[in-house]
């Protein structure tokens, strides 16, 4: 069935080729593969044939996976792409992509082999507890048949991991893994208590003591066999980093990337404090945004203010005529699950593209925790000052990830468009509102001539929240490339933060970690200059028929691809086709 869905999506009507035939066949044949090698993703699409499976990935699997990647590498290379339609050169260009970047990560990373992190995460059923799909039992059956893989999986893992191992990398894994563990005794638990079914919960609460204890003896494993030999070093390479970038269709080395950034970074440095300076020339910038960080909601008025706020901002984008939003239907705002507080202040979660029952989307934002004490609490919530936070739902929700789904849902891109994605577009897109949203009115005087002091004051609060969320996203571009290809270590890294976007010690340190197994988190300002480029260029091609409910609805027709294709199909000069930046 879930295949099937597949399939029908990818076919298009009227005759056919036989180059476009054998194309549609090998989609839905590396489609399935896909959704096989990787079900928990699969069930997150919609694709429910795959509930309660469950891959071990044991060297076979590993082998077999790569050596499928290589074959639809070189089948799909070898097709000739004039014999297709317009619809399945783009799909094809986009799938040769996604297996560059799969194989990045496969041969590259080696995540089976090089990160323990792989398996610490790797029998996350949360899913199945936040949608409702089918009834609880039923879900409660498929997770089930998941944890009872937890003692053959940590077996494999102590094989198979290797003898030295990044020390960030293992630290991290401890942490997952004791987390993963807390959340299955206390939460999980509960779906088991409240299934309605003595013998379903009766297995799966044997499955769960017994996963919560494999995580918590693959903690203790690694810190005893592994965090002594672990190393400090982590690092991809530029060669490698270049492969990673070489996924997203950029052919730009890593040097001139990291000078790209480095560019941006003292452009963005001065917006932030150009804002400052509007409201207190007499302070320096990071202690004016220190004083409208202490602006923020009470502990109870956390989510009701977000709420109140998310539909003003709706509203503004619609009375704008910005882009244009397929449903009425709104985000839930609801609090974020226990195991990811720590790592997440807000975070969208929307249904995937093929789901038909479960169909409601959730901004997640994380509350203080009851325990902390009134210091620790205050000290949260300036995170969620009035601004940032707002800044915060414009990118997750309005006009961001939340309207790129209805827009993807909506279109009638193929199904590999709709199941394959690019980080620098997805994130690319959302952290491209931030910005394009205050340009174009929001928070800012209207009438910014005559505008009164209050008022300007006001506007350049929104401008510097704003200017931070950039600097933050464009010292990762800058820490991701020196980490990897330069010796960056893991202390420098966090300096970097402290030193350019103002953050903290512990928060730096924990944004430089990230870049350690997330080296691709530079792709959130790589996608948002390539959008603004995509958008000049556009924009000198329509002439008076240029408007930005134009551009953004026809940068979001065509799913989620790399920004390089989306240049090759809305520009008319292939010249510029190659000029991302």
């Amino acid at each position: 069935m879930a295949v099937a869905l597949v399939v029908a999506g990818c076919t298009s009507t009227g005759p056919k080729s036989s180059e476009e035939q054998r194309f549609r066949k090998l989609a839905d044949a590396f489609a399935a593969g896909h959704h096989a090698a990787q079900p928990a993703a699969a069930v997150a699409l919609g694709l429910h044939a795959y509930d309660g499976r469950f891959v071990v990935p044991d060297r076979a699997f590993v082998r077999g996976d790569i050596a499928r990647l290589k074959r639809f590498s070189g089948a799909f290379a070898s097709l000739s792409p004039e014999g297709l339609s317009s619809s399945a050169r783009h799909d094809r260009r986009l799938l040769l992509a996604v297996l560059e970047g799969q194989r990045f990560q496969a041969e590259a990373t080696r995540p089976y082999e090089a990160n323990p992190m792989t398996y610490a995460s790797f029998l996350d059923v949360s899913f199945y507890l936040k949608r409702d799909w089918k009834p609880l039992s039923d879900r409660v059956r498929d997770m089930t048949v998941i944890l009872r893989q937890a003692p053959a999986l940590f077996a494999l893992a102590r094989v198979q991991l290797d003898p030295v191992l990044a020390r960030p990398f293992v630290e991290t894994a401890i942490q997952i893994a004791g987390s993963t563990a807390t959340f299955l005794e206390d939460d999980i638990a509960k779906a088991g208590r409240d299934c309605g079914d003595p013998v379903v919960a009766g297995g799966f609460n044997v499955a769960l003591v017994a996963a919560a204890k494999e995580h918590r003896a693959f903690a203790e494993w690694l810190r005893r066999d592994r965090l002594p030999t672990a190393t400090g070093k982590f690092a991809l390479g530029a060669d490698a980093y270049a492969r990673m970038l070489r996924g997203e269709l950029i052919d730009l080395p890593p040097a001139q990337i990291l000078e790209l950034g480095m560019e941006e970074l003292r452009a963005e440095q001065a917006r932030f404090d150009e804002a400052a300076r509007l409201i207190d020339p007499a302070r320096p910038a990071i202690e004016v945004f220190k004083v409208i960080q202490k602006d923020h909601p009470t502990e109870q008025g956390l989510l009701p203010d977000t709420r109140k706020n998310l539909e003003a901002i709706r509203q503004f984008v619609v009375d704008r005529r910005l882009v244009t939003i397929p449903s009425e239907v709104r985000a839930t705002v609801t609090e974020t699950l226990p195991p990811f507080r720590a790592t997440s202040f807000a975070s969208m979660e929307t249904p995937g593209p093929f789901e038909t029952k479960s169909t409601e989307a959730f901004y997640y934002v994380t509350p203080v925790e009851a325990g902390w004490p009134p210091a620790q609490k205050d000290e949260w919530l300036t995170a969620f000052n009035y601004y940032t936070t707002d800044v915060v739902s414009i990118h997750e929700a309005y006009p961001g990830h939340y309207v790129q789904f209805l827009a993807l849902n909506a279109s009638e891109a193929s199904a590999v468009a709709k199941v394959f994605s690019s980080y620098a577009f997805v994130e690319g897109w959302a952290h491209y509102c931030e910005k394009m949203l205050l340009d174009e009115g929001f928070g800012q005087p209207a009438a910014p001539a005559t505008a009164s002091r209050e008022e300007i004051i006001r506007a350049a609060k929104y401008r510097l929240a704003q200017s931070d969320e950039a600097l933050l996203r464009v010292c990762r571009l800058c820490v991701s490339v020196q980490m990897h290809c330069d010796g960056m270590t893991l202390e420098q890294g966090a300096k970097f933060f402290r030193d350019n976007c103002h953050y903290e010690e512990k928060p730096a340190y924990q944004e430089a970690l990230r870049g350690t197994f997330d080296p691709g988190y530079c792709f959130y300002t790589l996608g948002k200059l390539q959008l603004l480029k995509l958008r000049s260029d556009w924009q000198a091609q329509e002439g008076p028929a240029f408007s930005l409910l134009r551009f953004h609805d026809e940068v979001l027709r065509h799913g989620m691809p790399p920004v390089r294709l989306l240049r090759e199909a809305m520009l008319k000069d292939a010249s510029k086709h190659a000029e991302l930046f």
